[in-house]
């Protein structure tokens, strides 16, 4: 099943940027999986099961070695702005 996840990381640390830059640099290297990055969040494009697991992985990577909070929003589908109905894209 197609999935569309978007995910927020706010690190708890002074060296935020870098640690929000590094999961994201993560993610993307999972074939797979289709990332766009905006200045609020990630929205991550894929196969359930693949990017379930590559957020497992991840996820517990950074939250075993530092104070972080993600958020997600998981939604079944491609949910793409070209995949918006017509009146919602002007």
């Amino acid at each position: 099943m197609l999935a569309t996840i978007e995910i927020s990381m706010y690190a708890l640390t002074d060296d935020y940027a870098n640690k929000i830059i590094g999961f994201i640099q993560r993610v993307k290297k999972y074939p797979g999986i289709r990332a766009e990055v905006n200045g609020l969040s990630t929205q991550l494009f894929g196969e359930y099961d693949v990017l379930m697991e590559a957020l497992r992985k991840e996820m517990h990577e950074d939250l075993m070695t530092g104070k972080n909070v993600f958020l997600l929003k998981i939604g079944k589908g491609e949910l793409t702005k070209e995949n918006l109905p017509d009146v919602l894209k002007k």
